[in-house]
């Protein structure tokens, strides 16, 4: 058989679902090329093929393994300490693609990686820059840095001052009490934030990207509200929860609508501007105003905020697990404002009845953000969204309910992304393998309902080769004979005939 399907049979057989450990160990081998690298970072895998790769000794295989975001991230705790840099640097890092969801890496892994004495034996990396790809990683839960501000190792502790606004005033005193002089210099540093004369000090030396930042967050100085005004530059002064009253006054009456509707939620808003903001000639005013009664807390107005202003096609990560109590997302899914039971849907703990409910909502938006955000979606939903909206497809295949029959009666939709879910439809009774679409004819090969001679025609074809490797149904057997002859050079059989 021609050397040319050697990739597709490799890659096939890489992501075949049936393929068991001993095939997938196969893979590993250095003559795999770059299906062994997909296989071990893109798809989820036996303990023991795991354990190989592992200890593999091509870095570039253990590297795929750090950003493999279908396994326990527990089973990568040996890659905290590689011998590489790199592998090292890629586990900080996280996931490929920043998924909509990133599971938290466990805690021994986070301790190991921050508190390191080197950045491995390669010298790729320094050990400073797989902390920072760490810290933006999203892997390290705000419970994490909570805890680290009490830990008994001291580098733990200036971690934790990286998110001084998290922590309680009793830690924040702690550390600016700790016995150890680093520490005590890094949390002192840290609360600058909220001193207005050292911010307004440091402001002419922050970059023109990062002052929209710190206007809209840190504590400021009279004079320095003032020059906001006078430059006009005072819209990040309608979210900082600094901002004065007087000067949310001043903003709840701006010329630009955009001001005054971002100032309506604000829970500092008092009740005659509420009022005032309730009565604005600008619609998008009036409707900011009305959200108000459900803003009472900085949490809540951020939970609402995350939601104003993100169309229904919005990327946006999953809500935080911190936040605003699950009573008041409840009150939100049954309100009868259009944007809070959005806000709702992007809950991931609401719980099924109201899950149910927001699943039939008419409002397509608190839908498609159900379907996104909450693993209790029902399939027909997830089916429903990824028909309609294209942007969300790759995180709706991510997601453990998402349907894999039910789609036959879309086998000649005119987007090929569709067709390629109903061509692999295991009750579809004949899968378009002639499809004009490489990807529909690569799903439509690996449908198991394939007859066994259909199958072996489909290996030989090269359009169809990948998806005919990857069928489920291919025997073990003919798996390791291609595998014999891509890797070992053994003459394969052109059938399936059994010696």
């Amino acid at each position: 058989m021609s050397d040319s399907l050697h990739e597709p049979w490799l890659r096939g057989i890489a992501f075949n679902p049936a393929a068991p450990s001993d095939v997938l160990i196969r893979l590993v081998d250095p003559a795999a090329g770059e299906a062994g690298l997909l296989m071990c970072e893109g798809r989820d895998l036996p303990d023991a093929v795991i354990d190989a790769a592992l200890h593999h000794p091509a870095r570039e295989i253990r590297r795929a393994l750090a950003r493999n975001r279908h396994i326990d991230p527990a089973r990568l705790t040996p890659l905290a300490t590689d011998p590489s840099g790199i592998v090292r640097g890629w586990l900080a890092s996280g996931p490929r693609h920043y998924p909509r969801w990133v599971r938290p890496l466990p805690d021994d892994i986070l301790v190991t990686l921050l508190t390191a004495q080197d950045a491995g034996e390669d010298g790729t990396l320094t050990k400073d820059e797989i902390v920072a790809a760490l810290d933006s990683s999203r892997q390290i839960p705000l419970s994490f840095y909570r805890s680290m501000a009490g830990h008994e190792h001291p580098e733990l502790r200036v971690h934790a001052t990286w998110r001084w606004h998290s922590l309680t005033t009793a830690q924040q005193a702690a550390l600016l009490d700790d016995p150890d002089p680093s520490v005590r210099k890094v949390a002192q540093a840290s609360g600058w934030e909220l001193d207005p004369e050292t911010v307004e000090a440091k402001l002419p030396s922050i970059s023109v990207f990062s002052k929209p930042h710190v206007l809209g967050r840190c504590a400021l100085s009279p004079a320095l509200v003032e020059q906001c005004f006078a430059e006009g530059t005072v819209s990040p002064l309608a979210w900082n929860p600094h901002t004065p009253p007087d000067a949310v006054a001043r903003l709840a009456r701006h010329p630009d609508a955009r001001v005054r509707a971002a100032v309506a939620t604000r829970p500092d808003l008092g009740p005659d501007l509420a009022a005032e903001l309730r009565e604005d000639p600008d619609e998008d005013v009036r409707m900011h105003a009305r959200l108000h009664p459900f803003s009472r807390t900085w949490a809540e107005h951020g939970a609402i905020d995350r939601v104003i202003g993100h169309g229904p096609d919005c990327p946006c990560p999953a809500e935080p697990a911190t936040g605003p109590s699950p009573d008041w997302f409840a009150a939100c899914a049954v309100s009868e404002q259009p944007v809070l039971r959005r806000v709702a849907a992007r809950w991931p703990g609401l719980p099924a009845d109201l899950v149910g409910a927001l699943a039939q909502d008419d409002d397509e938006e608190v839908r498609i953000r159900l379907a996104c955000h909450h693993r209790l979606a029902p399939p027909h939903l997830l089916l429903d969204v990824f028909v309609t909206h294209p942007d969300h497809r790759p995180h709706l295949l991510t997601r453990s309910a998402f349907p894999h029959t039910g789609w036959t009666h879309l086998i000649g939709h005119p987007d090929p992304d569709v067709r390629a879910l109903a061509a692999a439809d295991p009750t579809l009774p004949e899968p378009p393998v002639e499809d004009p679409d490489d990807a529909v004819r690569r799903a439509a090969a690996a449908n198991p309902n394939l007859t066994p001679e259909t199958l072996e025609t489909l290996l030989t074809d090269p359009r169809t080769a990948e998806g005919a490797a990857a069928n489920p149904s291919l025997p073990l057997f003919r798996m390791h004979a291609l595998l014999d002859h891509c890797l070992n050079g053994v003459a394969t059989p052109p059938t399936a005939t059994r010696r």
